[in-house]
């Protein structure tokens, strides 16, 4: 069974070929040879066929020339054509201004975050300084003797001195306020008690 289809394929595929071989390429290469002659003779064939389609009714649609657009249509076509296309190229380089303004726009902004950034790592650095010293300050405190560490908080200005004996140990804080005068030592007490409740 498959040996008959492989037959019928093999006759079909026969049969093409022949049409190709004896029918399809004699054909076009008669055509080819017949208009390169006429052409040689000096016979424009696409001029006959369009002096012939005037007089036959079906070819006369495809080639007469009151179907073909005149060269003043063609100009005015193309002069708007052109004008379409200069009108185009405004407005790609208009968008091309953008672009590049933004990108300009875009690098300004880029620079400024930089400029931003530093500052912050800057200022971040002072701060991480400032907490460094302001810890050397309260560790020299607490290893102060009570005695030499009293007089000086209660000459300074009285924000400063509740914010160091308020980082102070305990034991540090209990002997300093032990040799303050009773006064200053019940001020700080209440701005102490102050600022643990205002935390």
């Amino acid at each position: 069974m498959a040996q008959k289809v492989e037959e019928k394929d093999s006759q079909e595929e026969n049969k093409f070929h022949w049409f190709l071989m004896v029918v399809a390429i004699p054909s076009l290469f008669a055509i080819v040879i017949a208009l390169v002659a006429l052409s040689i003779l000096g016979i424009n064939i696409f001029e006959t066929a369009k002096d012939i389609g005037g007089k036959i009714p079906f070819i006369s649609q495809y080639v007469s020339e009151e179907n073909q657009p005149s060269t003043d249509e063609f100009e005015k076509n193309i002069i708007s054509l052109e004008a379409e296309i200069k009108d185009r190229e405004a407005k790609m380089e208009q968008l091309q201004s953008k672009i590049d303004s933004k990108d300009t726009q875009l690098k300004r902004m880029e620079l400024e975050k930089a400029q931003l950034q530093a500052q912050i790592e800057e200022l971040t650095a002072i701060q991480e300084e400032n907490k460094r010293a302001f810890r050397e300050i309260v560790k020299t405190y607490e290893t102060m003797s009570a005695k030499s560490a009293a007089p000086i908080i209660s000459n300074m200005e009285t924000s400063e001195a509740v914010k160091i004996l308020t980082n102070i140990k305990p034991e540090s804080l209990a002997a300093i306020m032990e040799k303050l005068p009773a006064e200053e030592a019940a001020k700080y007490t209440e701005l102490l008690t102050n600022e643990t409740n205002g935390n």
